[in-house]
């Protein structure tokens, strides 16, 4: 859950800034984009990047994680229903997507990750609120943030990929190996679900490639901008 701190090559974030600029000007405020990502893959670092560059409202989707379900209710649950469920999506909507994408400050309590598991497997909240005010951009950073259930309110979706042994090398550098083993046999799978069976690479408008900081665009509906992009 941690985030990767690691530079974003600028070519690539200056490709992001000019197409999104460019969206915005075209659909209007807010332009909601939401950022997605297998673990490891260098989401969080391009997400807090455009998000300076463009003086965005970031939305961190970890912050909505569902921290009350214990071991025992991962443990019961299929890839699929841990993908499903890994975020609270009806909070993060009701908190923080509706009231910025309607111009109003969002305020939220986010999972609390640092004060540590607890015996059973869950997590608390942190007691001290998140406040985000309305921008033009608002961008939805994390792992399922382009789920079905935010079509109506995101504008753009981006997929960050990386290989598989650049994302491992990443996690290990930042969590001990009994953490990320007892990850991996968790969150391998739901992720291979997701992004096989509910947003595989070619549904995504933008597509990136976070080592070799190549930017493409997908989405039929935003070719216009494709040769800008990619001169």
């Amino acid at each position: 859950m941690h985030r990767d701190q690691r530079n974003a090559s600028g070519e690539a974030i200056d490709k992001l800034r000019e197409y999104l600029s460019r969206m915005l000007l075209e659909r209007g405020a807010p332009l909601v984009v939401a950022i997605d990502g297998r673990s490891g893959a260098g989401k969080s670092t391009i997400a807090s990047q455009v998000a300076a560059a463009m003086n965005a409202a970031l939305i961190p989707g970890d912050d909505f994680f569902a921290a009350e379900l214990t071991s025992a209710d991962w443990g019961a649950r299929t890839p699929r229903e841990r993908a499903r469920d890994a975020i609270d999506w009806r909070r993060l909507r009701r908190l923080a997507l509706e009231p910025l994408r309607a111009g109003r400050p969002a305020v939220w309590n986010a999972f609390d990750f640092f004060a540590g598991v607890r015996a059973d497997g869950s997590y608390g909240m942190s007691t001290e609120p998140v406040r985000r005010d309305p921008a033009p951009v608002i961008i939805l950073d994390g792992a399922y943030s382009a789920r079905p259930e935010f079509a109506d309110l995101v504008d753009c979706t981006i997929l960050v990929e990386a290989p598989g042994a650049t994302r491992q090398a990443r996690l290990a550098q930042r969590e001990g190996a009994a953490f990320l083993e007892a990850w991996h046999e968790r969150w391998d799978a739901a992720e291979d679900y997701y992004f096989t069976q509910i947003r595989p690479p070619s549904s995504f408008d933008i597509v990136v490639d976070s080592v070799a900081s190549r930017v493409s665009v997908r989405s039929e509906g935003y070719q216009k901008y494709r040769s800008d992009l990619l001169e």
